[in-house]
């Protein structure tokens, strides 16, 4: 039995695995530039962020229809289920979608049909947040907000990801505004590639509750005291650093050092089907390969729930808090 555990950085695009690639690309009459589902699993390495986003947007044609939506969803749904997590907040990327002539509610609509029946089929609890992409304009952001109005009973909150370098927070401080003003929580994808003045920014300027990603803030002790000291969740993703070149190595990742240093850092999967692995995954190679204890790989259990928006049904939140305190492990965990 897995350790009990929440995903809070979690692409739904991210977890479109070849074989579903193959599959919807086949029902959608769309043409895949590759042999077959071995071909595409060799494309899956990357120099950086960019040449990862410049695959994962490609794939993205294969997604057309609620139903596509829906499949990709519960098939993410299924393999986190079997690892352990028991409650997601799910990031979406409406933008790439109402691009290729998607629509807003097709997107939300599609991912509803999972998410709203995914305790029941899968024992997950979800919320759904709607990212931003960095490297559109402040005016797409602003548009793509309005566009979701009609949905925002399904969404939770927003983010903001892509390409770091080159796109400050600030330049999305009045989508930001407009969202807070919305009553929707508000996280943001910062110190990954950026800089940890990103961070800063993230937190001052947008108002942010958690920074996905976050590592770079090791090199700003001030700000590590921060983030300590208001207890500002960071959603790492130790297989993702590693493939995009963010560390070199596993063996190199600073989360031991983040934790001693009393960061609340949970561990996540990003994108999955790029990375190598799922949320149980990446658990368990940081605890082969930084050699995490017992005690560690449970705090980290904990912070997933403590750090997730469960404000709303602290009930919830109690009860999976019980299941990481009563877990009993033994010699692998996932």
């Amino acid at each position: 039995m897995p350790l009990p555990k929440a995903e809070l950085h979690l692409h739904i695009e991210g977890t479109l695995e070849p074989e579903l690639a193959f599959e919807l690309a086949a029902r959608n009459g769309v043409e895949l530039p590759y042999a077959d589902t071995d071909a595409l699993r060799k494309a899956y390495q990357f120099e950086d962020l960019q040449s990862f986003l410049n695959l994962y947007y490609e794939l993205m044609a294969v997604l057309r229809t609620e139903q596509d939506f829906a499949d990709l969803a519960n098939a993410y749904l299924a393999r986190a289920a079997a690892q352990g997590v028991r409650h997601a907040e799910i990031f979406f990327d409406p933008q790439a979608h109402l691009a290729r002539g998607v629509s807003m509610g097709t997107v939300v609509e599609g991912l509803w049909r999972a998410l709203g029946r995914s305790e029941e089929n899968h024992g997950v609890s979800t919320r759904l947040i709607l990212c931003f992409l960095r490297d559109e304009s402040a005016e797409s952001a602003l548009e793509t907000l309005q566009a979701a109005r009609p949905y925002l009973d399904r969404i939770t909150g927003v983010g903001l990801d892509s390409a770091e370098v080159g796109h400050p927070p600030v330049k999305f401080r009045e989508v930001y505004e407009a969202a807070a003003a919305l009553g929707l929580r508000r996280v943001a994808h910062a110190g990954e590639e950026g800089p940890p003045e990103y961070i800063t920014e993230a937190l001052d300027v947008l108002g942010v509750e958690r920074v996905d990603h976050g590592l770079r803030c090791m090199e700003d002790p001030a700000l590590v005291e921060r983030l300590v000291r208001e207890r500002i969740p960071l959603t790492l993703c130790p297989l993702s650093n590693v493939r995009l070149r963010t560390v070199d190595t596993l063996a190199d990742h600073p989360l031991p050092a983040m934790l001693d240093a009393g960061l609340l850092c949970t561990v996540n999967s990003d994108d999955p089907a790029y990375f190598g692995g799922y949320a149980g995954d990446n658990f368990a190679a940081v605890r082969r390969t930084l050699g995490l204890g017992e005690d560690r790989l449970r705090e980290l259990a904990r912070n997933s729930f403590l750090a997730s928006f469960l404000e709303d049904d602290e009930e919830r939140r109690a009860r999976y808090l019980a299941e990481v305190d009563a877990y009993e492990f033994g010699d692998a965990v996932s």
